[in-house]
């Protein structure tokens, strides 16, 4: 699915926080968002999403205006916040997946997500006892549940250590081989292990820069 963006401003209240941003993204690309705490990241996944309503004629999926936009179900997203995440019940892996799957995702189906993530053998565990790169991976188990045609990560890796944020990137590289599109929000500079195509670094004064991978490569020789 393609994603154009067009002038976008947006604002909380009398704080503008994104300032006529424009960019467009192909079908399988990898887009890096990068910045500093307050620089608008977080508030152009959640205008992405729809979480944040914006102007017609601003965001475009394969041409058609988000305002008019309804199978969310093509997006798969994990929020960075899950490091305080506690269900209620004793939920198993398993359950916690049945449980978000909009099309009704047999078993079989949730065993070759974990399997691919490399977490298989907590399939039967209380969600409440996985550690932070456990739970990291069943919630990107939960959002590919519904085949989604893109992945929004947001700040996947800051409550996990770097064992587990090695095999996070070669998670994610992984799917992005598959051809689904991936954005991924980060405050870290490091590029190490990321196959991106592309990255936009968001500064705090509302400027911006996108770029290919190509380019930023031939800056940095």
């Amino acid at each position: 699915m393609h994603i154009d963006i067009h002038n976008l401003s947006f604002a909380y209240g009398h704080k503008t926080v994104i300032q006529n941003l424009s960019l467009s993204l192909a079908s399988g690309d990898y887009l890096v968002v990068r910045g500093k705490n307050g620089s608008g990241k977080t508030t152009l996944i959640k205008c992405l999403l729809g979480f944040n309503p914006v102007g017609s004629g601003m965001i475009f999926f394969d041409h058609q205006d988000i305002n008019n936009f309804n199978n969310w179900t093509k997006f798969g997203y994990v929020s960075q916040k899950f490091e305080d995440f506690n269900y209620e019940y004793p939920v198993t892996v398993d359950e916690f997946l049945y449980i978000y799957s909009l099309k009704g995702k047999n078993q079989s189906k949730r065993l070759k997500f974990l399997d691919q993530l490399g977490i298989l053998e907590i399939v039967n565990e209380n969600i409440n006892n996985l550690s932070g790169g456990q739970l990291q991976r069943v919630f990107i188990a939960r959002a590919m549940l519904n085949d989604p045609q893109i992945l929004i990560l947001d700040e996947p890796t800051a409550s996990i250590d770097k064992l587990n944020t090695q095999y996070f990137y070669k998670t994610v590289n992984e799917l992005h081989s598959q051809g689904i599109t991936i954005i991924l929000i980060t405050h870290n500079d490091s590029l190490d292990n990321m196959n991106y195509t592309h990255i936009l670094s968001m500064y705090q004064d509302l400027t911006f820069a996108f770029q290919s991978r190509e380019k930023v490569e031939k800056e940095e020789e």
